[in-house]
């Protein structure tokens, strides 16, 4: 099983022990982050959420369940209405890791700062958690990450990364950059396994999180996740959640829906074997549901 031992490491130190000596995971189990952060293993992502009541509801409903991690975008546009919903909740800000990120249009030194500054006034929040460049725009987003380092040692943000990142790009980032992303979010998922660019970041102690990490639901009828479902009676989505989870993989299902986010997070009570994690390890096709980042149309 090849995240085993970084399983073990990661989960060591953020399991709690109930009374019984066994592991108590949950919603605050935590991994840390490379500069001592510690990031809740699941969150929830607010990606094509509708600003407004949706968004706000989803956001509320989730901090009522127990989630204490939050994924936005400047790219979403429902940040406002996240913060709002934070604030609204009763849990303190400080109980809540909050993300967001740098649109591809916002990058350049300079433009960064500025958008940041826009995400702060719209999340009426002094800092984020975690702050992150979205995509690799070829020519950008080294001093767009150059900015990031500076809004880090201001104490604005708790943590800055990367997203849809790959070898390649990190390379080149790490060439120039003071401080070593905490995070590369990046499409993951059974499907695409993005076994290299995990690799890549485990050499570097940068956390890999999943974006689309359900794959959209496009599978969930593979034999693998039918057996795996009967065989623990969970559904497809928590069978891939406790994968993730167990691979050391951080993850941010999202869902505007009360009772799948219940059920997204319904992974405490079962532990997959290195057999079965072996089995879903062989699903993996390097298929993408997104762009690829060497495709994108970054229009520069």
């Amino acid at each position: 099983m090849r995240n085993k031992k970084q399983y073990d490491k990661i989960n060591r130190k953020a399991f709690k022990l109930d009374r019984g000596g066994s592991c108590l995971m949950s919603l605050q189990t935590t991994y840390q982050l490379n500069n001592g952060t510690e990031i809740p293993a699941i969150g929830l992502g607010v990606y094509k959420a509708e600003p407004g009541k949706e968004v706000y509801e989803a956001v509320k409903s989730a901090l009522e369940i127990g989630y204490r991690h939050i994924d936005t975008a400047s790219l979403y546009a429902n940040e406002a209405d996240v913060g709002k919903a934070i604030r609204d909740s009763g849990v303190p800000r400080e109980e809540i890791f909050v993300t967001t990120k740098v649109w591809n249009d916002e990058q350049g030194y300079e433009e960064t700062k500025e958008a940041f500054n826009r995400s702060l006034a719209r999340l009426e929040m002094d800092y984020v958690d975690l702050y992150l460049v979205h995509w690799p725009v070829p020519g950008k987003f080294t001093e767009t990450y150059r900015a990031l380092e500076d809004i880090y040692q201001e104490g604005r943000a708790k943590a800055i990364g990367v997203s849809n990142f790959l070898p390649h790009h990190l390379e080149e980032l790490l060439q120039s950059a003071k401080i070593t992303p905490a995070v590369n979010q990046v499409e993951l998922h059974p499907e695409l396994q993005q076994i290299e660019t995990q690799d890549y970041c485990k050499k570097h102690g940068i956390l890999v999180e999943a974006w689309a990490p359900l794959g959209k639901a496009s599978y969930f009828n593979h034999p693998t996740l039918m057996k795996l479902s009967s065989k623990y009676k969970k559904t497809p989505a928590q069978i891939i959640i406790r994968w993730q989870f167990q691979s050391g993989i951080i993850t941010i299902p999202k869902s505007v829906r009360r009772e799948r986010q219940m059920e997204n997070v319904n992974i405490f009570d079962f532990e997959l074997t290195d057999n079965d994690i072996k089995d879903i390890e062989l699903m993996n096709l390097e298929k993408r549901i997104g762009m690829h980042p060497d495709e994108f149309d970054y229009g520069v």
